[in-house]
This record gives structure tokens, sequence and C-alpha cells, in this order.
């Protein structure tokens, strides 16, 4: 008897792990390259051990082949991955608009580490997006994203086949969703650079020798900082909102 209960405990605890340990690799605060695997693997594995009670009861029986065990516990995974995958790319969203900015304020070539991904990218993009990520749990936004992954049992029942169509479709659109929050967000900085650009061709043709790019670009510098220091607290306000409104509509 006290076999068969604490096989059937491990066997709800992994089965918990697999998804919620696999979404955490991926969630934003946690998934970040520059947090510590070992953290990571602690967070998962308490998240899952006070989860279990909880989600014992919708949890299918154990299987009896090792075949049947495998792909039960891959296809947590996979969906564990899916949910993550969704927020990360709708964070993501402030460094394709960090981009956008950096190109429009004379930016573009200024790269640095992003501590995210581990790779190059632009100076401002990396910003916005460790500052969403501060924000993101100095606001308490991050107890939805973790609720979203405990209310997706409900969605994709334990034991159930991922159904990849869906999930290839709510990718597809959260991408999308994803691209207009970026390009709303670098929206006052795109008319800045066309007006500044306008202006610019118009001196150049009243002024054929005035020399515009060394007079324009640290204008445009300049000016681009500080429309990005007067509207970051309203930007990033709005992000966090919009933000807020679309992760109960992922699933």
């Amino acid at each position: 008897m006290l076999e068969q209960i604490l096989t059937t405990n491990l066997f709800a605890f992994f089965l918990v792990f697999a998804r919620i340990g696999s979404a955490a690799m991926l969630l934003p605060g946690i998934g970040e390259s520059y947090v510590a695997a070992r953290f990571r693997l602690c967070f998962a594995l308490a998240m899952s051990m006070a989860l279990m009670p909880l989600l014992q009861p919708h949890l299918p029986p154990a299987p009896q082949g090792a075949i049947a065990l495998g792909l039960l516990l891959g296809g947590e995974i996979i969906i564990g991955l899916f949910l993550g995958t969704l927020v990360r790319i709708l964070l993501l969203a402030l460094e394709m608009a960090g981009m956008m900015i950096a190109l429009q304020i004379g930016f573009a070539s200024v790269l640095s580490q992003d501590p995210a991904t581990a790779q190059q990218g632009s100076v401002i993009g990396n910003f916005l997006l460790s500052l969403g990520v501060v924000l993101i749990f100095a606001t308490g936004m991050h107890a939805p994203m973790l609720r979203a992954v405990v209310d997706s049992y409900g969605v994709f029942p334990a034991g159930g086949a991922p159904p990849a169509g869906d999930m290839a479709i709510t990718v597809a659109k959260t991408v999308g969703q994803g691209f207009a929050l970026a390009v709303e967000f670098s929206t006052p900085f795109v008319l800045l650079g066309l007006l500044f650009n306008l202006a610019l061709g118009l001196l150049s043709r009243l002024m054929p020798q005035l020399q515009v790019f060394f007079v324009g670009l640290p204008v445009q510098i300049l000016a681009g900082f500080v429309l990005l220091a007067a509207g970051l607290a309203f930007a990033m306000t709005w992000f966090l909102g919009r933000l807020g409104n679309a992760l109960p509509g992922l699933l």
C-alpha cells in the first residue's frame, strides 16, 4: 500500500514538473540566460511540489509501459514550452520596439550584449527588455503568468495529445500581437524620425554647402533621448497594461 502511494505521488510530481519546469525555462525573469540553472531548477521543483496536491485530482493514472510514460511526459513538456513561448514573444516586443527606436534616433549601429538571450542586440532594446522584466516583478504581474500555467490544465488536460494545429495558430496570433505592440510602442519615435529626416532634406536643398549629416546626427540623438526620457514612464505603464490584458486571452 505504501509503495503504491509513493509511486502514485512520484508520478504525479514528475508529470507536474514536466509542464511547469519547461514553462519556467522561458518565463520572464526566470528563464533568462543570466539566471543560474540551479536557481531555475529549484524554482521549478518548488512550484511543482506546491501545486502537485492541487493538480493531482486532474492527472491521469500512471501508465504501465515506459513508452507510454515517455509520450505522456513529452506531451507535458511540449505544452510547457508552448506556454512559456507565448509569454516570451509578448515580452520580446520591447526588444523589437527598442530596435525600431534605435534605428530612428541614430543608434542602430550601437550594439551590446543582450543579457536575456546572450546575443548582440541594440542598447535601447536591451534596456527596455531589462526594465520590463524588473517592472513585471515589481508590479506583481508575474503572478498571472504563473496562474496561466496552472489554468492551462483546464485547456490542455494532462495525458491528452497536444493540439499541434491550435498551438501553431495561437503562436502565429501571438507573434502578430507582439509585433503590433512593438509598432505602437515605437510610433512616436518613427514619427520623430520621419519629420526630422524631412527637415534635414529641406535644409540640404536650401543650403547645399552645409554638411547636414554631421549637424543633424547629434541633434537627432539628443531629440530621441529627450523623447525617450519624457515618455518612458507612460510607455512602460501602457505596455504593462496591454500585457496584463493579453495574458488571460493567450489560451
